[in-house]
C-alpha cells in the first residue's frame, strides 16, 4: 500500500508541491496501479518469448545510396574563410 509518506517522498524527488487533497488522491491512485501491476506478476508467462513492441514493425527507411560525392575542394569554394585546407571559423569565448 502506498502511503502519503511515500507520496510525499516521490513529489519531492520530482520537485512537485503537492496539495493535501493531491496527496490523498495520489496515494490511492498510486496504489491502484501497484494492485494492477501484482495482479499481472501472477499470469504465467512460461514459454512466451517478451516483444520490444505489441505490433510488429518494419523500418519504412530506403537504403541510403551516394548518388553523387562532392569533393573537398568542391566544398571548400564554399567557405567564406579556409586555412590549411579546414573551414576558419571565428573564436568562441
Amino acid at each position: 500500500m502506498i502511503t502519503k509518506e511515500d507520496v510525499k517522498h516521490v513529489a519531492k524527488l520530482a520537485r512537485l508541491e503537492l496539495k493535501d487533497s493531491e496527496i490523498e488522491k495520489y496515494s490511492k491512485q498510486l496504489g491502484d496501479i501497484i494492485k494492477y501491476v501484482e495482479q499481472m506478476n501472477e499470469v504465467d508467462t512460461t514459454g512466451i518469448e517478451p516483444m520490444p513492441h505489441a505490433v510488429p514493425i518494419t523500418n519504412v527507411m530506403r537504403e541510403d545510396i551516394v548518388k553523387y560525392e562532392q569533393t573537398k575542394d568542391e566544398l571548400m569554394k564554399n567557405a567564406p574563410c579556409e586555412e590549411d585546407g579546414f573551414f576558419k571559423v571565428p573564436k568562441i569565448n
